[in-house]
């Protein structure tokens, strides 16, 4: 009687020792994924929106830029965060940083 309660006491024992070390076990792949996903989404994007960022703040007066909406057009002037593009003879409109998505360069 006494040798059934023992094993039934090391048994219990045994159970909770696996399920505590089951436990961290159980989060290491969604650690990994996420490092993955890390490295592999967010740092990228995040380096491409430093990039952008830095574009703007260069923008210049007589470059060629691309706005967002796909309107080609030379910088006429800068104020501040708006800039006013000439996109023809007699036509300027005016648009903010952020709409500029890229600088035409000459090929």
């Amino acid at each position: 009687m006494f040798t059934s309660l023992l094993y039934a006491q090391e048994a219990t024992e045994g159970a909770q020792q696996t399920a505590q070390g089951g436990g961290i076990m159980g989060f290491l792949p969604i650690i990994i994924m996420f490092v993955i996903l890390y490295f592999l989404l967010i740092r990228p994007q995040q380096k491409k929106q430093k990039e952008v960022q830095k574009m703007r703040e260069e923008l210049q007066k007589n470059e060629k830029v691309i706005t967002t909406g796909g309107i080609i057009g030379t910088i006429y002037s800068i104020k501040g965060d708006v800039v006013v593009l000439k996109i023809d003879d007699n036509v300027k409109i005016e648009v903010t940083k952020a709409a500029i998505a890229t600088k035409v360069t000459n090929q």
